[in-house]
């Protein structure tokens, strides 16, 4: 069975291709057979396009349009063109799934793509307007390529966060808010269900009895607390922005900052959103950048405001895993994944250091050896500390995998 993967966001995306073989998965993910990127970021109106494939043979060209449509046709045609040619044509696709970032209150789980689901990804547009938009037109792409008969499934981020206790669910707002849909819908939530499968595999335990508190930490940062395999607490809320400070979002302030702004400075909405997403965080307040990797070097050289960011970081970090911590009523491992998460020791370190009174304890050596997979504490510590590689393509492979299997 061969399976495409798409995780498509504002300015870039993600392919695969999976092949699984037998009637079970493999207990690890297996190497994908064609892997591609496509980034518009660098220069206007160009689509930079990277593919790499199992039999060692590459492709790095750019082309000349912002029309999504053609950039997958040519993308999807090095499957099986050329010297990146992995299958001998599209009909050896045997479905394709999609990353979706916001799935509402309507769908809780995979579902295959329908009418009735792409008029639903449209509508929730409203809230994810960055993603969902991307997402829809990848499906349709897609569509357009290979043809209705292909079956394409919709994985919806939020999806493992709809669980979520109303107290933890819903804001303390007018009750009208909920009935207008108004709540927390936390996401991430595919790289956050991978993380707690992969960390049970990694502890031989079984995840529903785990308390699991899984810090996805990348230019977006959420954290999320797990108990019985589910999400039952998160830091993200209605939008991605919430919670904990990010590489350019703020993460949660004070709405009446937001009133004061608005009513005294003469502030637009569409400049509040400017200010909040792609103005704050790491990149805000260091005045540097949103790659932590450029605010330790200021901090090096002696920047202040590079420090202060660094200590924000940490300190809302801290924060937001006490209140896990409080959700769960007790901690078995706490889980550090994506860019930041994978590649800090820094991070882990000081996020770890405030938690010694738990009896946590880090190996030190362990978490500066450039961790993979791999449990980081000492093996008298009370919380197991795991360093996991996300990966979120392999997840939602897997959803397809079991979706077609079902049917």
């Amino acid at each position: 069975m061969k399976i495409l993967v798409l995780n498509a966001g504002s300015s870039s995306q993600k392919s695969c291709l999976y092949e699984i073989e037998g009637k079970q998965l493999p207990a690890e993910s297996p190497e994908p057979l064609w892997e591609a990127t496509v980034d518009w970021t660098h220069r206007q109106g160009i689509a930079e396009i990277k593919v790499k494939t199992s039999i060692g043979e590459g492709l790095k060209e750019e082309i000349s349009t912002q029309d999504r449509s053609k950039v997958m046709a040519h993308l999807l045609e090095t499957l099986w063109l050329g010297r990146t040619a992995v299958i001998e044509g599209p009909s050896e696709i045997n479905a394709v799934g999609h990353r979706v970032v916001h799935g509402g209150r309507d769908y809780r789980e995979t579902v295959r793509v329908t009418d009735e689901v792409k008029a639903a990804i449209a509508r929730l547009s409203a809230l994810a307007p960055v993603h969902n938009p991307v997402n829809l037109e990848g499906i349709e792409a897609i569509e357009n390529i290979l043809g209705a008969e292909v079956p394409q499934f919709a994985v919806f981020d939020t999806a493992f966060h709809s669980q979520l206790p109303d107290a933890a669910a819903i804001y303390p707002g007018p009750y009208a808010w909920v009935e207008r849909g108004i709540r927390r819908y936390g996401f991430h939530g595919i790289s956050h269900q991978y993380c707690a499968h992969r960390a049970a595999q990694l502890l031989n335990r079984n995840l529903l009895d785990l308390r699991l508190i899984i810090c996805h930490l990348g230019n977006g940062c959420s954290l999320s607390a797990v108990q019985n395999g589910y999400s039952i607490d998160t830091t993200m809320g209605f939008t991605p922005l919430d919670g904990l400070m990010m590489g350019t979002r703020s993460g949660s302030v004070d709405p009446g900052i937001l009133i004061h702004l608005l009513r005294q400075e003469g502030y637009t909405v569409d400049q509040l959103d400017q200010e909040l997403n792609k103005e704050s965080g790491l990149k805000g307040i260091s005045g540097v950048s949103a790659d932590l990797r450029q605010v330790l070097a200021a901090i090096d050289a002696n920047n202040s405001q590079a420090k202060l960011a660094l200590d924000i970081y940490i300190h809302r970090l801290r924060s937001c895993i006490g209140s896990m911590l409080a959700s769960l009523g007790g901690l078995d491992a706490l889980v550090f994944t994506a860019g930041v998460g994978e590649n800090s020791a820094i991070i882990r370190a000081r996020a770890c250091q405030t938690f010694e009174f738990l009896g946590l304890k880090l190996d030190h050596q362990q978490n500066e050896n450039h961790p993979v997979d791999k449990d980081i504490a000492i093996v008298d510590s009370t919380v197991r500390v795991l360093v996991i590689h996300t990966q979120e393509d392999w997840a939602i492979a897997q959803e397809c995998y079991h979706c077609l299997s079902t049917r």
